[in-house]
């Protein structure tokens, strides 16, 4: 990231559910500031996406950790929080620190730079700079892409909060607060600017489509198209769900012989897909976080316990695929790597008799109803009949399943 920020000339756009407080984020941070200064100040622009209520935790937090670069550069630099609409009133009062994060969050990992981006789960933070397992993807000279995505963390920037330099925050002029506003005014604004950048990348792709066509019957020796990158965005406080009905319908579609690798570092599957999972005729391999590997093992107080609901929610979904008599169909796998910890999410799809990938899912979604229901979250479908790609994406999913153990094993159980 540094690397690519060091030689971004015009754009970088940044979303994360928050910046980390430690040194490495620091050295991150100076990076831009250095950037900054070298180039001619008006040619680059930093956008940063951030959550409200998880960067404003703590007296030293992601806040504090921008507001120099806000400062200095405030012609160049914006920093937005999102803040859920469902939070406010008296629950806003009364849920304490930590906890009102439940309530709905910005989720998106997007890390943008110029022409190239990271796609990820991963959030700025160091521990995911050093020992947490994660997946990120990088495109690099991909426009389409990034004016997509620079677009999308634009439009969710435009609904949120505004930090200042001098540490407040203000919705921008002429949008409807999020806590203090009307509700539904609200809702129905963001939703109106998010699809607006759908409908806008649907009618380019379109009608770049329609001219790639008539280029083609016109030139023989154009080579078509072997990968195909599908932008998912699910924002269900706004109304959009475009990707909770892409992963039912590979849920639902998948057939005798598929094979279906699905990994996430907090195993809460909404009850729809569950349904779909013990439905279908695919085969399944889970990758869980053990206990041991959860970011919230060795906590202080109610979030220690964390890791063990887990394993409740996991023994209650294992029992329910005994009761369907789908124990050789639908197998969960425990990963464990000594001193780390777990975060990757995503899915990869082997076609009946395939031996490589054909699809992937990655971004910041973790099936679970959080990821549908409250968070704003968005991912990547990868299609691609590339054989060195699908080779790339086999080899990482074999990685992790060099950390498995299946399940159910483990004094936890």
């Amino acid at each position: 990231m540094k690397a690519q920020i060091k030689t971004s000339k015009t754009r970088i756009t940044i979303a994360s559910l928050y910046l980390g407080i430690g040194p490495l984020e620091q050295e991150l941070v100076d990076t831009l500031e250095e950037t900054l200064r070298c180039l001619d100040s008006s040619d680059l622009h930093v956008s940063i996406l951030l959550d409200y209520t998880r960067g404003s935790r703590g007296r030293n937090n992601s806040r504090t950790m921008l507001l120099p670069l806000l400062r200095r550069f405030p012609d160049n630099v914006r920093v937005s929080l999102f803040h859920t609409p469902h939070l406010r009133g008296l629950l806003r009062l009364l849920v304490p620190e930590r906890f009102n994060e439940t309530i709905g969050l910005q989720h998106m990992k997007i890390y943008l730079f110029d022409d190239n981006i990271i796609l990820s789960g991963a959030n700025l933070s160091d521990s995911y700079f050093t020992n947490r397992q994660d997946r990120y993807v990088l495109f690099q000279g991909c426009s389409e892409l990034a004016d997509f995505f620079s677009d999308l963390v634009g439009a969710v920037s435009e609904v949120s909060l505004q930090l200042q330099p001098d540490d407040t925050v203000q919705a921008e002029e002429g949008m409807e607060h999020p806590y203090e506003g009307d509700k539904t005014k609200y809702c129905e604004a963001a939703s109106e600017k998010v699809m607006g950048v759908i409908e806008d990348a649907r009618r380019r792709q379109y009608e770049k489509r329609s001219t790639n066509f008539q280029s083609e019957r016109s030139a023989s020796n154009i080579e078509p198209p072997d990968t195909w990158v599908y932008p998912l965005v699910q924002m269900k406080p706004f109304g959009i769900q475009i990707d909770e009905l892409v992963t039912e319908t590979l849920l639902t579609e998948a057939e005798r012989g598929d094979q279906l690798y699905l990994t996430t570092g907090y195993f809460n599957l909404t009850q729809g897909y569950m349904d779909l999972l013990l439905g279908t005729r695919a085969d399944y391999n889970i990758l869980l976080a053990a206990p041991e590997v959860n970011g919230f093992f060795g906590a202080k107080g109610i979030a220690g316990a964390i890791p063990a609901a887990y394993v409740h929610i996991e023994h209650q979904f294992y029992n329910e695929v005994c009761r369907h008599g789908q124990q050789m169909r639908v197998k969960l796998r425990e990963y464990y790597r000594d001193l780390w910890t777990f975060h990757a999410k995503g899915l990869w799809f082997y076609s009946a008799g395939t031996d490589l990938p054909c699809l992937t899912l990655i971004g910041s979604p973790n099936f679970g109803y959080r990821s549908v229901h409250r968070d704003l979250e968005a991912q990547i479908a990868l299609v691609t009949e590339n054989e060195e790609l699908q080779q790339q994406l086999h080899k990482v999913r074999l990685l992790f399943g060099r950390q498995m153990s299946s399940y159910p094993e483990g004094d936890h159980t």
